[in-house]
Parts: structure tokens; sequence; C-alpha cells
């Protein structure tokens, strides 16, 4: 018996999908290896968090960042993620003629609640191969920080966890502080 294979959707062929309406215009999906995977619903908590961190940092930004929210990321011919929060490296036409690449990226955030194990065993690995210098993944379960830099081939080589009594601050932006408390007061 011949193994199965799996089809592997390029970019092209997700774009080609929405435009002819086998995605429908409101599908919460995202493009991951190859594979077309289903979104979460936004719960309050996340939705709370997001909107902190976005004011958090549109406030600071002072033209040294483009903030993006919950938009594509170009990583690879067969991914196209949609981080929560990207800080981007500002460019005069706003990424009109294609999205951000992981080289644009200063600090990406998840914010994961549902979606911890996938956020944690497959995007991670996936943003580190494709060489995001900083990644963030707000731990909506277990409240805490966790701070991803120096990626390579396997993900990231360091891993820190903050808790409530921690801040962090962007690599690239060492002035802007995050107080972790002020994530998970509810």
């Amino acid at each position: 018996m011949l193994p199965q294979k799996q089809h592997r959707f390029s970019v092209t062929d997700y774009y080609r999908m929405a435009e002819s309406g086998v995605l429908s215009p409101d599908a919460r999906v995202e493009l991951l290896h190859g594979q077309i995977i289903d979104m979460s619903p936004i719960g309050p908590f996340h939705g709370s968090v997001t909107k902190q961190l976005n004011q958090l940092f549109a406030a600071a930004a002072r033209g040294r960042w483009l903030l993006a929210v919950q938009d594509p990321l170009r990583l690879d011919d067969h991914s196209e993620p949609e981080p929560d929060l990207m800080l981007l490296q500002p460019v005069p036409d706003f990424y009109r003629q294609h999205h951000p690449r992981p080289e644009d990226v200063f600090l990406l955030i998840e914010i994961s609640d549902t979606t911890l194990a996938a956020d944690q065993e497959v995007k991670l690995p996936a943003y580190g191969q494709a060489g995001v210098v900083e990644v963030w993944i707000v731990n909506l379960i277990e409240e805490r920080l966790e701070v991803y830099r120096e990626p390579h081939f396997t993900g990231y080589g360091s891993k820190r966890v903050l808790g409530v009594g921690d801040q962090a601050s962007p690599l690239a932006f060492p002035d802007v502080l995050v107080n972790v408390a002020e994530l998970f007061h509810r």
C-alpha cells in the first residue's frame, strides 16, 4: 500500500481560494506549512490583552515602528500566519505591495489561551526557522509572558519566562516597558 500524500497549499493557492470563493471572505483561517488552519474565536480576555498591548505600543511608537494587529506575515511560500501583534519596520507605503516578511519584524506577539499548544509547538518553531528575531507568547492560561530570542532552524535558542512582578521590553526598543502583572489583571 502506498502512503497517502498530503497536498501543501502555497500562498498563491491560498489567495486564489479566497478570490474564487472557496474560502469565504469572513473565514478566520491562516496558512501554516501549506495547511489551512481554522483560527479560534477571540474571547474577552484575549481581546482585552490585545487592545491593551495595542494601546501601549501605539503610544510608545513615535514613528519607530508600525503596529500591526492580526495582520498576515509572509514566512515563506507555504506559510502566512496572522499573529496577534507585530512591531514592524516602518516603510513609506505601509506594506501596500506585499505583506511583511520576517526581516521586517522587530517583535511578534501571540496571545494564547486555547491556542497555547499550537502557538508553542507549531507556530513558534516556524517563526524561528523563518528568522523572526523576537517572539512573545502571552500565556493567558498560566499568566506568564514567554520571551523567545535567538532564532535558528529548530526554533529559538533563548527563552525567558516572566511572571507577575517582572517587566519585559522588546530587544530592539529597551526603553519600552511592559508590566507583566498589568497584562493579567482582571
